[in-house]
């Protein structure tokens, strides 16, 4: 017996209703009336009870109908509305909004402002207040600027500054241009020309830690008789900043050759004696014995005017409780030959906390009275330090 084709299948009667496509509308229709009779089951549950179902109720049943009528009432058919006489369709609230949803004009906010000032954020208001830190208009603000002031001693550099400027006109020095971002060391001795005029570094203090990075304060001494104190970041930058800035040229070949320091000149000067008056009670305690030896070629109150943005001065003012002259020495040498001849006065925990909370250690104060530098700037002038020593325990100076 022959297969029957596709033509004779379609041909024969559907008895079972397989090519029916009415049968989706009839499922449809089952649907429809699920639906409805969810519909009439909250409608009795409401009448009955005053309230929608719950789906957190103890009730198994109530917790069943409460879960299905969420899942239908979203999207109601044509008959669920139609027999809704109550308006539990109607009552409906719309779904929350989804953070996926793009917002509104209405709901982006202008400004900080508009956020804070809104009552539905709950915003604990201790959140606003600041503790334990320094205004903005307090912050790190120095108690002087670097400006422009007559040089007093200006009678020992006068003669360097002409022998510099023979020796550019005459080709012996060259002056060569700062690159622009250089990151310029200044020392003791070199020479720039800055607006038009020949800078000698005269002076390069301590290092500090001024913002959280290295920084010496600097004496700077111009050919025009003034000078400054700048930091020395702020005159790196000033530099930067003046196209037509130059680097004159050193004598010799380098730091071995003789003349590599002819321009450094540091035989005057200052040993002055501070005194802090920080609040710290760990220094506080014992202010009247702690003091700071310094030698410095600058007014000693220039040189201490913003101490309490200065780690060297322990981030507090100071009193200057001694000064001695200095005459035909080095400044650099003084310093040094101090601070080893009191070497074993020096604190060893003696620290201080920047404001990025970093601990600095000063090197340069000791557990000495101001009697004891003067007697040993003495010594000094004389020549006969070596002959002598600081004895700890006594608190004096003997000989060796």
């Amino acid at each position: 017996m022959a297969r029957p084709s596709l033509d004779d299948i379609f041909a024969e009667a559907d008895e079972f209703g397989l090519l029916d496509v009415r049968a989706r509308a009839a499922r449809q229709t089952e649907e429809s009336d699920k639906g409805a009779e969810v519909l009439g089951d909250v409608t009795a549950f409401f009448e009955t009870r005053k309230r929608l179902p719950d789906k957190n109720a103890e009730d198994h049943d109530e917790m069943r109908l409460a879960a299905i009528w969420d899942a239908v009432k979203a999207t109601p058919t044509a008959q669920m509305l139609s027999e809704d006489r109550l308006g539990l369709l109607s009552a409906i609230e719309p779904p929350p909004k989804s953070w996926k949803d793009e917002p509104s004009d209405e709901d982006i906010p202008d400004s900080l402002d508009d956020i804070f000032s809104d009552d539905a954020l709950p915003v604990d208001p201790s959140l606003f207040r600041l503790t334990h830190t320094t205004a903005a208009s307090d912050r790190h603000l120095p108690d002087h600027r670097a400006e422009f002031v007559p040089c007093r001693d200006f009678d020992l550099y006068r003669e360097k500054f002409e022998a510099v400027q023979r020796a550019l006109e005459a080709g012996e020095r060259e002056a060569t241009p700062v690159k622009k971002w250089a990151v310029i060391e200044p020392l003791e001795g070199d020479v720039f020309i800055r607006n038009g005029l020949l800078a000698l570094i005269a002076e390069k203090s301590e290092m500090t830690a001024r913002g959280g990075s290295r920084d010496h304060r600097l004496r700077v001494i111009f050919s025009n008789g003034m000078e400054s104190d700048p930091l020395m970041s702020s005159f790196r930058k000033s530099l930067n900043d003046d196209k037509t800035a130059r680097l004159v040229q050193k004598l010799g070949f380098g730091p071995l050759d003789p003349d590599w320091e002819t321009d450094r000149l540091d035989l005057s000067g200052t040993i002055y004696v501070a005194r802090s008056r920080s609040e710290d009670p760990a220094i506080k305690a014992q202010r009247m014995i702690l003091h700071k030896i310094g030698v410095t070629g600058q007014d000693v109150g220039r040189r201490i005017a913003d101490a309490r943005n200065d780690p060297t001065f322990l981030l507090a003012p100071v009193d200057i409780v001694a000064t001695y002259d200095l005459k035909n020495l080095s400044r650099r040498k003084v310093e040094n030959l101090l601070h080893r001849f009191f070497e074993q006065a020096r604190p060893a925990e003696l620290f201080v906390t920047d404001r990025f909370g970093k601990k600095v250690y000063p090197r340069e104060w000791f557990y000495v009275l101001p009697e004891h530098v003067g007697q040993a700037a003495k010594l000094i002038e004389n020549g006969t330090l070596h002959k002598y020593q600081y004895i700890l325990a006594k608190q004096v100076i003997g000989e060796k």
